[in-house]
């Protein structure tokens, strides 16, 4: 009995270990992702903090309508530059927050994960540029 409880510490161990080292790795393609952004497009997020969370929670989840917590890879939360006025001052950090695991899910494990990151934080920051889903769909459409 005891044995078997030690067997299941260690392979507890493991899994968290696991768990963090999948982390660093998420957060290490998000920076790597944030760096390769044009530089015009990096001076106009100076308002901009994005945030890695690993799901959404409940409430934003049912406000955006989606059925699981799976099918909301990001999301972006704040004024669109194109609403903005010179008049709204003291404004607080917009957001994008990627969710890890439903990208991660999306990705289909490591090997397309940077790919993943990218699409989905260009696709946030295309919002953040004050473009909606339709029109970032039709940009990213491929002609068959």
């Amino acid at each position: 009995m005891r044995a078997s409880g030690t067997v299941c510490q260690v392979a507890d161990r493991l899994r968290k270990l696991g768990t963090v080292m999948l982390k660093d790795l998420f957060d290490g393609k998000v920076a790597e992702a944030l760096e390769q952004l044009p530089q015009e497009f990096r001076d106009k997020m100076q308002n901009v903090e994005v945030l890695v969370k690993d799901f959404a929670d409940p409430e934003t989840i049912r406000s955006v309508g989606v059925e699981s917590k799976w099918d909301l890879l990001g999301l972006y939360v704040g004024i669109p530059l194109t609403e903005q006025s010179f008049f709204m001052v003291g404004l607080l950090p917009e957001r994008i927050f990627l969710y890890r695991r439903p990208i991660m899910r999306a990705a289909g494990g490591t090997h397309n994960l940077s790919i993943a990151i990218k699409e989905v934080l260009v696709h946030e920051l295309g919002h953040h540029f004050g473009f909606d889903d339709g029109q970032l769909e039709a940009m990213t459409e491929i002609d068959d």
